[in-house]
């Protein structure tokens, strides 16, 4: 359904004019010319007589269409929908258990396999990357640019870490990926962890603590195992407490697999935007042509005449 406004309203108050001229003209009629025949009964024809009040009233309506247009006559574009920003930080675990073999490669190369799949199907979201073993590193910071994370695969590799990398401590690598998220103030905020093993630093009801602070900042965990095993206990409970999800991968193709369902569960919200004005003349342009077009016709035959 159109809206219609006009960006200069208060020239539309200039329509009296046409009007008041419009209605003086129908009530007073035809200029009359006295010939010595008036006074004799004539037949008269009601139609003809209103197709000739109607001619002269054209320019009146001509007139009205300019006001219009001068008053700049807008309509608004069709509702748009834009997709929402998601913010997802990768938390990669490159300890030295991650060199063990994985389908083709080891847990590490099919990690970040799956992660850059992951990212070509995620248009217009930003993405980080973090590492972790016993320190943690952020190497990518949040971003839309895709060819960062295809470069980040070499260097990486837990061989080419320094010993401070040998470990594996989540909770710290999650506090230090929410901090990143926090600072996100527009857009879902997504931790995916991949690790393949426990984590110390998550005893002692540490899990519950993490998971509640992450909650607390709307940052939801999906934690994915890589390796033979199920999810560590503490890990589900993160991912549970913050709405996400645990999932083990055993194999490449199931890894692959539970990225796409973390694909469909985090999927990218739509916002309404709000539709801008824009010109809209084409149709009062269209209206004037057509009066003065008519108003031209008339005057070649349908005119008052005194004989």
């Amino acid at each position: 359904m159109m809206h219609l406004t006009f960006e200069y309203k208060w020239v539309l108050a200039f329509l009296v004019i046409p009007l008041g001229l419009i209605i003086y003209g129908w009530i007073r009629g035809a200029h009359r010319v006295a010939l010595p025949f008036d006074h004799q009964p004539m037949q008269r024809n009601a139609w003809w007589t209103f197709l000739l009040r109607v001619s002269r009233m054209l320019p009146k309506f001509l007139l009205a269409v300019a006001i219009l247009i001068l008053a700049g006559p807008r309509e608004f574009e069709q509702p748009k929908q834009e997709r929402e920003l998601t913010n997802i930080q990768f938390c990669i675990d490159v300890s030295g258990s991650m060199t063990a073999k994985f389908g083709n490669g080891d847990r590490y190369d099919a990690a970040m396999s799956a992660m850059n799949n992951f990212i070509n199907q995620r248009k217009n979201d930003a993405f980080g990357l973090t590492i972790f073993g016993n320190k943690f590193l952020h190497w990518v910071p949040l971003t839309s640019d895709a060819s960062a994370f295809k470069c980040a695969h070499p260097f990486l590799k837990p061989d080419n870490l320094p010993s401070g990398f040998g470990g594996t401590e989540i909770g710290k690598a999650l506090k230090a990926c929410s901090k990143i998220l926090i600072d996100r103030k527009e857009g879902d905020r997504i931790i995916i962890l991949c690790s393949d093993g426990d984590s110390w630093d998550l005893n002692d009801g540490n899990d519950s603590k993490i998971a509640t602070e992450l909650k607390s900042e709307k940052i939801k965990v999906y934690a994915i195992h890589i390796g033979e095993g199920e999810v560590p206990e503490e890990v589900q409970n993160i991912a549970s407490m913050t709405g996400g999800a645990s999932f083990p991968a055993g194999n490449q193709t199931g890894l692959n697999i539970i990225f796409n369902t973390i694909e469909e569960m985090s999927k990218a919200k739509l916002k309404r935007l709000t539709p801008n004005p824009v010109d809209y003349y084409f149709p009062f342009v269209i209206i004037g042509f057509s009066i003065l077009a008519l108003r031209l016709l008339c005057l070649f035959g349908l005119r008052y005449t005194p004989w």
